[in-house]
């Protein structure tokens, strides 16, 4: 999955602890969805909508599969 994490993060000016403390996840966690190496959950991914202000669909977008 594609997805603009790293655009919206870096325009806040957050490093990728930044956005974890908010979200409550790990480092680590945030830099695997990045990357695509992890579809994070829904709740997930309503939270980082909601921080974002954007839908999920404006963050997420399929990847070739």
């Amino acid at each position: 999955m594609n997805n603009q994490i790293r655009v919206l993060r870096s325009q806040l000016g957050w490093s990728q602890a930044d956005l974890a403390e908010r979200l409550d996840v790990s480092r680590q966690t945030i830099n695997a969805i990045e990357t695509g190496k992890y579809d994070p959950s829904l709740p997930l991914a309503f939270k980082l909508a909601r921080l974002f202000g954007r839908s999920i669909e404006a963050i997420f977008e399929p990847g070739e599969e």
